[in-house]
Order: structure tokens, then C-alpha cells, then sequence
């Protein structure tokens, strides 16, 4: 009866270690649109909780508002 258990464990086993090796690809399909409004609640809200600096948070925002609509 051992024996039974042990060879269904041993395929999971490689079929696991089969995944781990060699490149993975990933197709990721349409995209998330953000508006420059919620862009900059968000870098507002970051600023606020001290997640970034005066400053880094002057060239962020300088970016997103040259950013065409």
C-alpha cells in the first residue's frame, strides 16, 4: 500500500520542480487607464503620510501635469 502513495507523490513532485526551471512568459492584455486627477490625490495622499519628499513630490507632479490628457 506504501508503494501506492509514494508514486503519485513522487510525479507531484517533479511536476512541481518541472515549473521552477527555464524562462516563464507572460502575456498581459489591455491596460488601466489612471486620470491625472486620482494620479495626483494619490501623490498628494504619499506626500501626506510621508512616503515621499517636498521635493520628489514637486517633480512628480510637474510630470503628470505635462503629460498630455
Amino acid at each position: 500500500m506504501k508503494k501506492m502513495l509514494i508514486v503519485p507523490a513522487a510525479l507531484a513532485g517533479l511536476v512541481l520542480l518541472a515549473g521552477c526551471g527555464g524562462d516563464t512568459n507572460v502575456r498581459v492584455e489591455g491596460s488601466t487607464s489612471i486620470s491625472k486627477g486620482q494620479e495626483l490625490t494619490d501623490l498628494q495622499r504619499a506626500l501626506n503620510e510621508g512616503a515621499i519628499t517636498q521635493s520628489e513630490y514637486d517633480t512628480l507632479r510637474s510630470r503628470i501635469m505635462k503629460r498630455p490628457n
